[in-house]
């Protein structure tokens, strides 16, 4: 039996980074993040199960984000959002800012069997200062300064002792969650980042998980995905909605 939309929709709604350090409003319909001051965005929306028309439901989660003060909204639209939610983010002058693909491999019969680098390269998990402060400068460099979010092991790779890559990867409830995989410009296109992917795999699998989690941008790193063994299942568009306007009529 091969993975169901439905299976990677519900691991990808489960998949919400929430930092110690936010503040957090929830209700039966709606999770909202105020996010610290050193995450790029202020205000995102983390989960939303309207009980009510979508239009009422909506209105809600702008009205009390509102509140907070910050200009806009980021409303990321998940693969198993409602039918006719991006229509109303538009709706409310909500625009596009990031589009994620969800990409997904099924790890129960084992990891997939990769090409092996063109380049020697050397795996070490972050497990000391040095190696975690390497990990987030590649990370700031390959992602232009914006760090993702991401939380579990730190792998970086080292050619020569230099670090050229890094990648994260978290096993919960039998999913590993890849986060944060990039190579440093002048080191790509020479399978680092595929080194790195298959050791996270065979971390995720030695450790019971039986599927592998990818949010990823799909021009980059989403085709190394899909010829290593993963699937796309949908995009999943960020909004950005602003706060300072009113619905138009």
């Amino acid at each position: 039996m091969s993975l169901t939309v439905a299976d990677v929709a519900a691991a990808g709604a489960a998949w919400v980074w929430m930092p110690d350090d936010a503040e957090v409003v929830a209700d039966a319909e709606y999770t909202i993040l105020r996010l610290p001051d050193y995450v790029a965005f202020d205000l995102s929306v983390v989960s939303f199960t309207p009980t009510r028309p979508l239009s009422q439901a909506v209105d809600a989660v702008v009205a009390r984000a509102r509140a907070f003060g910050p200009p806009t909204l980021d409303w990321q639209v998940l693969l198993g959002a409602p039918e006719g939610l991006p229509a109303e983010l538009a709706a409310r002058g909500g625009q596009v800012k990031l589009v994620l693909e969800i990409l997904a491999a099924d790890l129960r019969a084992g990891a997939p069997a990769l090409r092996p680098p063109a380049v020697d390269v050397s795996l070490r998990w972050a497990t000391d200062t040095a190696t975690a402060r390497n990990g987030l400068a590649i990370e700031a460099a390959g992602f232009r300064g914006e760090l993702p979010a991401g939380h579990g092991g730190l792998l970086v790779a080292y050619v020569d002792g230099e670090p050229v890559g890094t990648g994260g990867v978290a096993v919960v409830d039998g999913v590993a969650r890849l986060s944060g995989g990039v190579v440093a410009p002048a080191w790509r296109r020479r399978g680092i980042y595929r080194s790195i992917l298959a050791a996270r795999l065979a971390y995720g699998v030695t450790h019971g998980a039986t599927m592998a989690l990818v949010k990823a941008n799909p021009t980059t790193s989403g085709p190394i995905l899909r010829r290593s063994g993963f699937t796309g299942f949908g995009p999943e568009p960020v909004y950005a909605v602003p706060l300072h306007q009113n619905r138009p009529r």
